[in-house]
């Protein structure tokens, strides 16, 4: 091993891909002999994420730290930055890593604040979407990328999730100053293990958060036309929370769906595979979401949107891909449904995916990535 870092992971929201990617990275850090810790927001989640905590929490020498943070900027901000930063700087970090926006915000701050008290934590930020989601011509995105280029100016690293998210920056932000890596999402090599469908499974699973940029809305509105197109009564299974989830009941029972399209709370996804046969994964935005690299590796045949970072996991031509629109999907839908021994066989291969999106990979990178820091 190299030397010992004290790593802290600091992000908002413990929900979706940042919770999974800051938990997969904790353990392969701990793994490798790190003392590790998480900072995240305690007024967001809920039994799912609770179970997680309680989990992870027995494996990290520094702890699970949770603190209420707002998801916007306020003034309420000052109270909830002062008492994250109490925190950290009692965690005493090597390693400060911001996760999302406003982790990102605060692991650069608070890091340059702990440098004038005698530390000297390296400061590192892994965007994940975020901020980055905003359009740079309302008055809002030209706020958070004026943001951004401050933010930096005070970065000792940057790491990407995908090629796709350094364009968006680069474009939207500038160039960055500080370096910058790609370092791909990683899974767990249990996570190679193909989960089949069980007996009576849905046509169609959606898993995700219940709002509307990761497109519930334009999964229930496809699988109304896929149904008129193929002539077939069709079902799902929807997994996940969210504010936008009784509208979305709401929408499926308008359509006629009834208890065709069953809504089950969040649970582990590999669970969840074997609620349906197909995939569908419509979202808006995206950055480099886990979920299609836990199908996928799951053995599921999927849909995606072509968004964000979601198309360097397939090629150019893959039948997978799909716009984020409802027709769109619908015809992906009824394509699917026509072979699915042969859409599957038109997924990438697993040991494809193993070599380029494993977290043992991952981990390593981003290692290096750390050390690099705190050598220049």
């Amino acid at each position: 091993m190299t030397r010992k870092l004290r790593i802290v992971h600091c992000f908002r929201s413990p929900v979706g891909g940042i919770f999974r990617h800051v938990r997969d990275l904790s353990a392969a850090q701990t793994a490798a002999g790190h003392a590790v810790g998480i900072v995240c927001d305690s007024t967001t989640g809920g039994d799912f994420e609770a179970r997680l905590f309680a989990e992870v929490e027995k494996t990290l020498e520094l702890g699970v730290k949770r603190t209420p943070m707002q998801r916007h900027v306020g003034i309420g901000d000052l109270l909830a930055a002062w008492r994250t930063y109490r925190i950290v700087k009692a965690m005493r970090p090597d390693i400060l890593h911001g996760h999302g926006a406003k982790g990102g915000v605060y692991a650069r701050l608070f890091g340059t604040m702990m440098r004038l008290s005698g530390q000297k934590p390296a400061r590192v930020y892994s965007p994940h979407g975020g901020s980055l989601h905003y359009d740079a011509g309302t008055t809002t995105g030209r706020i958070f990328f004026a943001l951004e280029r401050l933010m930096d100016r005070f970065s000792d690293q940057i790491l990407f999730v995908s090629d796709y998210e350094r364009r968006t920056f680069e474009a939207k932000v500038g160039k960055p100053h500080s370096p910058s890596h790609l370092v791909h999402n990683g899974l767990n090599a249990d996570e190679f293990i193909p989960v089949p469908p069980r007996t009576g499974a849905a046509d169609f699973l959606y898993i995700g958060m219940m709002r509307d940029l990761k497109g519930p809305d334009l999964f229930i509105d496809g699988l109304a036309l896929a149904e008129k197109s193929t002539g077939r009564r069709l079902t799902a299974v929807m997994v996940g929370d969210g504010d936008g989830l009784d509208r979305y009941t709401a929408q499926a029972r308008e359509l006629g769906f009834g208890e065709r399209v069953q809504f089950l709370p969040a649970m582990p996804a590999r669970e969840a595979f074997a609620l349906g046969r197909i995939m569908v994964v419509p979202s808006r935005a995206e950055a480099m979401p886990y979920i299609v690299l836990e199908a996928l590796a799951a053995g599921k045949p999927m849909i995606a949107s072509a968004v964000g970072g979601i198309p360097e996991v397939f090629e150019e031509s893959s039948p997978a891909l799909t716009a984020p629109d409802a027709s769109a999907i619908a015809a992906k839908m009824s394509l699917a449904l026509a072979d699915e021994t042969a859409y599957l066989a038109a997924m990438p291969a697993t040991a494809e995916l193993r070599a380029r999106f494993g977290a043992d990979v991952m981990a390593r990178e981003i290692e290096e990535a750390y050390l690099a820091c705190l050598s220049s």
